[in-house]
This record gives C-alpha cells, sequence and structure tokens, in this order.
C-alpha cells in the first residue's frame, strides 16, 4: 500500500527568471519501503521506496511514478546521481553505466532499471522530468547500498564443527534464498543463512544469493583447496586484451595440473583450443596467483571462464560461478538533430555499447581522426564527409566503427572529353556513407538502372540533357539533382562523334533541388532525443 509522505521537492517554472523551491511543510521522515511523494502545482514524483539494498552483480529496479497537469507535455525524464537538482547528469550518458542502464517504456512509469551491480554504484538516485511548462526534481531520492556476499566462520574450543553465516552489510528488500557449496560443490539449498561445518582443514565453503557467491573461506587455518577469482564479470573492448585472474590453493602438495576452461567446451585446456590459438597466454607473476590473458578480443570470447587444479588425491572442478567475459563493440549513435544548414549540421552524438569496463572510465570522441573532447556525449557542427568515432579513455586505440556525416552525392562522366555518337558513356555517383541508387530518365517514371554506374551503351545527341534522381536508401536521404551535360560541340564526321567539355574525373554541376534526413528515431524538426520520441508515440 502506497502511503504519501511530506517531502521536498524541486519545481523550476520553464521560462521564469529564477527557479523556486518547493518545500513541504511537516515532518520528512526516511523509512524503509515507504513511499514519498513530492508535489507542487500537481507536479509530483512517488518513489516506492527511499532505502534499497541489493548484491553485488545483480540487477535492481529504482521504481516510482509521477504526475503533471494533463495539458503538459512531457519533453525529457532523468535518472542521476551526479551534477545537481537543476542540472543533472543523465545516466544514460555516462561512460560508467554504459549498457547496463535502462528506463521504463511506460510513459507514466519513471523505473530505473541497473544491471551487474557494482559497489560504486552506491548512490542516492534521483527523478526529474521537464515539461513545456516547468521541471520537477523528486526529493529525497532513493538511497541504493550495493553490498557483497560474505561467509562468516564462527568456531567454538569446545566443538569439532564451525557455525557458517552467510551475511550482507545491509538488509536485503527481499527474502533471499540460500546455496552452500564445500569445495566448490552444490551440498545444500535450504534456505538457510546458517549452515553447520566440520572443522576440516581441508575443506572451503561459499554461499550464494540469487546465484550470486561469496568467496570461499576455510574453516580451519587457511590451507584449505580453494579457488576465488579477482573479479566475477569483465567488460572488455573487442580488439583489445583482457586479464582474468584467480587466486588458488591445494591442501595437499604438489598441484600436478592446472589449466583454464570456458563454460559450453567441457574442460578443454584454452591453451589447445583451436579458437584461442596465439591469442592466450597464462602466466603466474606470484605463488597461488594465475592469469589468463587474452588477445585481439573478439565478440566470440564472451563467456564464462573458469579455472582448475588436481593434487594426487583431489581435483577443483568448480560448479560455482567463474569470470563472465563479455566483450563489446563501441557504436556511436544520432541522439538527437539540432539544427540542419545549408552545409552543416548541429547534432548530438552518444557512444553505446553492452556493457562498461570496470573502474570509472570516460569517452573520448574523434572526428576526422583528430582528438575532440573527452565527455559523455558529443555536441558539434558537423560538415559533409566529417568521420566521427568514440572510444573509452585509455582504450583510444580500441575505437568504435566511424560514423560518417552525410556527404550529398556528386555524379561524374567518363570518357571526359570526345565521345563518339554510338558510343558508350557511364555516369558515376558517390557519396559518403555509400548509399543505394536509383537512376531515372528526365520525364520518364520508369527505372533506367540502379547501382553506382549507369552506362548508356548508344550514345545519341538527345542523351545530351537528362534528369537524374538518386534515391539513396541507406540514409533515407532523397535527393532531387538537375544534372547539366553542357555540349559545346557537337559535329557529325566522317567518324561521326560528340565532344563533351569536361575534364578528367571532373564532377558534372549538381544542383539540389529538396534534402532531408531522416536519422533513426531522431525528430530534426523537434530536437528531442531518440528514446522521447518512441515514448510519446507509445502515449498516442
Amino acid at each position: 500500500m502506497l502511503c504519501d509522505l511530506p517531502a521536498d521537492g524541486i519545481y523550476e517554472t520553464r521560462g521564469a527568471a529564477m527557479s523556486s523551491t518547493a518545500a513541504a511543510t511537516g515532518l520528512v521522515l526516511f523509512l524503509l519501503s515507504l513511499p514519498v511523494v513530492q508535489s507542487q502545482n500537481d507536479y509530483a514524483v512517488t518513489y516506492t521506496s527511499t532505502q534499497i539494498c541489493a548484491v553485488k552483480g545483480s540487477t535492481v529496479d529504482i521504481s516510482c511514478s509521477f504526475k503533471h497537469p494533463s495539458r503538459v507535455n512531457v519533453l525529457k525524464r532523468v535518472w542521476f546521481t551526479k551534477g545537481n537538482n537543476y542540472n543533472p547528469e543523465d545516466l544514460k550518458t555516462d561512460p560508467v553505466y554504459a549498457g547496463r542502464v535502462s528506463y521504463s517504456s511506460d510513459w507514466k512509469s519513471c523505473t530505473l532499471t541497473i544491471r551487474d551491480l557494482r559497489e560504486s554504484d552506491s548512490a542516492v538516485y534521483k527523478f526529474r522530468f521537464e515539461t513545456d511548462r516547468a521541471d520537477f526534481t523528486g526529493l529525497p531520492g532513493v538511497t541504493l547500498t550495493v553490498t557483497a556476499i560474505q561467509v562468516h566462520v564462527d568456531t567454538s574450543s569446545y566443538s569439532d564443527s564451525a557455525t557458517l553465516t552467510c551475511q550482507s552489510s545491509c538488509r536485503l528488500n527481499y527474502r533471499p534464498s540460500y546455496i552452500w557449496y564445500k569445495n566448490g560443490h552444490k551440498i545444500s539449498s535450504r534456505n538457510q543463512y546458517r549452515y553447520s561445518a566440520n572443522l576440516n582443514p581441508s575443506d572451503s565453503y561459499s554461499c550464494s544469493v540469487r546465484d550470486f557467491s561469496s568467496p570461499s573461506v576455510c574453516v580451519r587455518g587457511d590451507s584449505c583447496n580453494r579457488v576465488n577469482y579477482s573479479n566475477r564479470r569483465i567488460c572488455a573492448v573487442k580488439g583489445s586484451s583482457v586479464d582474468i585472474s584467480c587466486t588458488y590453493n591445494g591442501y595437499e602438495s604438489p598441484i600436478q595440473s592446472k589449466s583454464w576452461f570456458r563454460s559450453g567446451r567441457g574442460s578443454e585446456d584454452l591453451t589447445e583450443d583451436s579458437q584461442y590459438a596465439g591469442r592466450v597466454q597464462v602466466t603466474e607473476t606470484e605463488r597461488g596467483r594465475s592469469t589468463l590473458r587474452i588477445r585481439d578480443l573478439t565478440e566470440s570470447d564472451s563467456a564464462e571462464y573458469h579455472f582448475k587444479f588436481k593434487t594426487q588425491r583431489f581435483e577443483w572442478k568448480s560448479s560455482l560461478p567463474g569470470t563472465t567475459l563479455t566483450v563489446t563493440d563501441l557504436q556511436v549513435k544520432v541522439s538527437r538533430i539540432i539544427s540542419v544548414h545549408e552545409s552543416q549540421t548541429e547534432a548530438e552524438l552518444k557512444c553505446e555499447s553492452s556493457c562498461s569496463p570496470a573502474g570509472r572510465l570516460s569517452f573520448v570522441w574523434f572526428k576526422i581522426n583528430q582528438f575532440m573532447v573527452e565527455q559523455s556525449s558529443y555536441q558539434d557542427l558537423f560538415n559533409p564527409g566529417d568521420i566521427i568515432s568514440c572510444a573509452f579513455k585509455g582504450h583510444e586505440d580500441y575505437r568504435s566503427d566511424p560514423l560518417y556525416a552525410p556527404m550529398l552525392p556528386s555524379v561524374s562522366v567518363s570518357p571526359s572529353g570526345e565521345i563518339v555518337e554510338g558510343g558508350s558513356v557511364t555516369y558515376s555517383s558517390d557519396a559518403n556513407p555509400t548509399a543505394n541508387y536509383t537512376w531515372y530518365k528526365e520525364d520518364e517514371d520508369s527505372e533506367k538502372a540502379s547501382g553506382h554506374n549507369f552506362t548508356i551503351t548508344d550514345f545519341r545527341p538527345e542523351h545530351r540533357k537528362s534528369v537524374i534522381i538518386l534515391n539513396i536508401i541507406r540514409l533515407t536521404l532523397v535527393v532531387l539533382m538537375l544534372i547539366a551535360l553542357f555540349v559545346l560541340g557537337l559535329w557529325m564526321r566522317k567518324k561521326t562523334h560528340v565532344d563533351l567539355e569536361i575534364g578528367p574525373n571532373e564532377s558534372v554541376n549538381v544542383i539540389r533541388v529538396n534534402t532531408r534526413a531522416d536519422y533513426e528515431n531522431v525528430s530534426a524538426s523537434q530536437g528531442i532525443t531518440a528514446d522521447d520520441t518512441e515514448e510519446q508515440e507509445e502515449l498516442q
């Protein structure tokens, strides 16, 4: 059941000289799992909970709803942890959350979903919506605490057993189910956060909550059989290298064999796997630490990787999760078209990936191979033929595929100079990016040809002037072009030929009659984001 509690909200009148802060009177309460409503002049945000505790590596939904006057149009929805209440930094543009956050598609809902939670995601999350009349930021926001799972060992000098407790640093918002592991193998799936274990110095134990496991710990001493991975999840950029590390220990000595393998392929040693030939290397910089390095990463390398070892009487071949590697390929997307000029387009671009590498990496941008800025999104004036790419800072050698600013087609004619009547003439058109072309003759609706070139095999005097329409499908850009072939002389000689005054590789004059760029999911006329365009359509 939802309850309305008095709280603060930031209300800004659009177009006003200054903003005003609306603070509701009364006692401000912060209660676990109770909603808070902020309102001013019929604007409100309702958070389902103001305190959330979630497990590292899991997915969390931070739920809320909002309202506004019926005749108001919502222009933008933003969740943020950085910036201030008046100028927030959208989580969708923060590279730390790249590929991990999404907003609900329901226009009246404002639920934020964060995947693959990290302890660094612990923060206060606030929702803000902007309308054509006013903007509103909901306070106090939602405090998210991300916790790791740990096993606490409690022993007694009067007993041969230990009490193991599966614990977290905060109280989870759901009733968790617990699974216990001994030496990497499942031993109990009973819903108990405590487990009684014998004090065998060779045994290690681990627990998991919703498939998110704690490190393995010894119940007596520190020389038990165990493997612990440095990272449970790793995101790496396509083409780069990655190190996957673990610490291990065998109760018995010596260890006879050890190797890395990936899930879904049995236990085949990666150093002998043909897919990884020449790309993998296993090193040990210190005793008990193994590192698997994979070079020249491809998206097919995305998998879960495990380490195993064997002694004379024991083999560690765990059913516990290993390290999950996700290889991402960056893409430049058009976020919004701001303005279109005769020879330039002002646009905002964003860099997208399916995941984000560890650490607070930022995006860097390049235009025509020149470094431009270091920021989440990139806004600039782009000229025809500009080439734009992005990369994670520190990984500049592994850039996204280039995005080409639209360059209008140019048309050239060959051969130049003297053309024999009855001979062959080829029209060639080029644009960047590569486009699909359809050729038409003046005053005729039927297609004459398609493709990069159009050839007239029997050139006659009436061919000296043609109107050719190019349909550029890739950009859905339709350009009507008048190709004026100025034939300065046409002499009928014994060899009967036609002279065209066109120099070598000289382009024919092109007159642009109409141009319209229809970018994917972008409304150029309204200057709104792709996500907002989709949401408005769903609302209608």
